[in-house]
């Protein structure tokens, strides 16, 4: 049996998507009228006669068929072929508050975009104020709409979760100062992706019942709190006599925790009031919460071999930022001054290049005209120095976006693919170490493409490309933007262990967005990375010396 509401729905959505392919609007909207009629019968419309269902006012004959053909057949052909020639993240972008057909039409054909993360990465970068219909007023409600979408589907980006846990641990605080309270789990490891918050705590089960009376019990020390728009909270009941096994225990990831009970099986099960206390007993130094994923850090600390990670306070300058140049909200002074006010020695300004018409990329002349400014601004705001660098496309064949002799003009030139992003890992391969091989390619920047929970990337080989890049001299982007955190930081061991230097970079768009930087060091420690393996992490001074160094190792001068 089917019901009205469904075949409505079946018509609304063939109305939608013959509109976003800019199929004849009087045809697309008939279907929807259809669906309008549909919505409003009384009775179910499987029980009417042919002659019925064609006789509902703006059904008629054409559609009256291909409603009986859903009834008959529980199929919609028609629809099929549209579903089929419509990429699945565009089909989503209709879920979208204040997104219809004739916006996602602009935003697939004229922007190539294909998916939400995408998209909402685009209002990021301010690429719908460049095309008719999208204001700033109107990317910022597309933004908005589109983090509340997400929102609802039980995962945040790191980032998003930062910003909830602390709303939890404000209120917590207020109705519970005397409990203790710490976060737990993947929240507590810095995990890219959060789907669950996990709480440890003293307080009795009364005290967190009526401050979340929705809390329901799981066992005996476990209450789960199931909310509307945020992922599961899960707060655990512990005692002052095994706060510090607990802490342990709730925090490494399944596979850390099962081998540290296999190798220190007497250990882990005491009760220790300190977590620290537990990892002396064990012969470790302590592994700090980032790197309880990995069992291998298991055998650094025995062998006191633990990385002294990278903090924020060791990056010196920003690299990897764009102003109004491209596709930046804030002039070449302004990202500069914010910059230099915020303690930085330097900036590496990396607007896009010129087949970024989306980003209003630079052209050679306009190239000059910025190096002008760069020039005299430098002049001014000495000693800060601004480095003159671009982020030049890959385009599909490998080749970068200028010739030789323009590549020549810059300081730093982070090579990345920013199009035909639909690729089988060989394409992807062959198109990004040609790129590699570029003796000018100084960074390459995020290295899949990867926008965390709406797109994978292309497919690489990892290793291949840690090779290439060891061989050629090319440091390798850690893109600091919380949607990307791009290498991941899973292969960060592997390429420190190849001797590969490596730059965390925010991306900016912005002002603002330097604080970015955070959610790349935060990436970066779960990696192992330490500051002398930071290309960012290097004064202003280093930066020149090893910029000249590399051209030179390279025959570039």
């Amino acid at each position: 049996m089917i019901d009205n509401q469904t075949i409505a729905d079946q018509l609304i959505l063939l109305s939608k998507l013959m509109e976003i392919h800019g199929e004849n609007p009087f045809k697309a909207r008939s279907y929807a009228l259809a669906a309008y009629e549909i919505e409003k019968l009384n009775r179910p419309i499987e029980t009417l006669t042919a002659e019925e269902i064609q006789q509902i006012k703006g059904i008629g004959e054409a559609i009256g068929k291909k409603i009986q053909q859903i009834i008959r057949d529980a199929q919609f052909p028609l629809l099929q072929k549209y579903i089929d020639n419509t990429p699945p993240g565009v089909i989503e972008m209709l879920q979208i508050k204040g997104l219809g057909p004739k916006k996602i039409r602009v935003i697939w054909k004229e922007m190539g975009i294909e998916s939400i993360g995408e998209l909402l990465y685009a209002c990021h970068e301010n690429r719908l104020l460049h095309h008719k219909g999208f204001g700033p007023k109107s990317q910022e409600s597309i933004r908005n709409e589109i983090l509340f979408y997400l929102s609802q589907k039980g995962k945040l980006l790191y980032a998003e979760a930062v910003q909830l846990a602390a709303e939890i641990r404000q209120q917590w605080e207020k109705h519970l100062p005397k409990a203790h309270f710490t976060y737990t789990g993947s929240f507590r490891r810095q995990m890219e992706i959060i789907d669950r918050l996990e709480i440890l705590t003293d307080a009795l089960p009364e005290q967190i019942q009526k401050l979340f009376p929705e809390a329901t019990f799981q066992d005996s020390n476990t209450l789960q709190l199931i909310r509307s728009q945020h992922p599961p909270l899960y707060i655990f009941l512990s005692s002052s006599e095994k706060w510090g096994t607990d802490l342990f225990s709730r925090t490494g990831s399944t596979d850390f925790v099962k081998h540290m009970e296999k190798q220190f099986p007497e250990i882990v099960t005491r009760h220790y009031s300190e977590e620290e206390k537990l990892f002396f007993d064990a012969g470790l130094d302590v592994i700090p919460p980032c790197l309880r994923d990995d069992v291998r850090w298991i055998e650094k600390a025995r062998l006191h071999q633990l990385p002294q990670l990278i903090q924020v306070k060791d990056i010196k300058g920003i690299i990897h930022a764009h102003s109004q140049w491209s596709d930046g909200m804030h002039s070449l002074e302004e990202m500069a001054t914010a910059c230099k006010q915020q303690g930085f020695e330097y900036l590496v300004i990396c607007d896009h290049s010129q087949s970024a018409f989306y980003a209003n990329g630079l052209t050679p002349e306009r190239v000059q005209a910025q190096h002008q400014e760069i020039d005299e601004l430098n002049a001014r705001l000495h000693p800060f120095k601004i480095f003159k660098g671009i982020e030049v496309d890959i385009l599909a064949d490998g080749r970068l976006d200028y010739p030789d002799e323009v590549l020549a003009w810059f300081d730093v030139v982070i090579a990345s693919v920013h199009s035909s992003l639909q690729m089988p890992q060989e394409k992807a391969m062959q198109r990004l170490l040609k790129a590699i091989a570029n003796p000018f390619t100084t960074i390459l920047g995020h290295m899949t493409g990867r926008l965390l929970l709406t797109r994978n990337g292309y497919p690489v080989d990892h290793a291949a490309i840690i090779e290439a890049c060891n061989a050629h001299k090319v440091i390798i982007e850690l893109n600091a933007h919380p949607r990307r955190l791009d290498i991941d930081w899973r292969w960060i061991p592997q390429a420190v262990d190849a001797g590969i230097m490596l730059s965390i970079d925010p991306d900016a768009h912005a002002m603002d967005g330097f604080n970015d930087i955070r959610y790349g060091v935060l990436a970066a420690q779960k990696g192992g990375l330490t500051a002398a393996q930071n290309l960012s992490s290097f004064s202003r001074d280093e930066l020149e010396t090893y910029l000249l160094k590399i051209r030179k190792e390279k025959g570039l001068q």
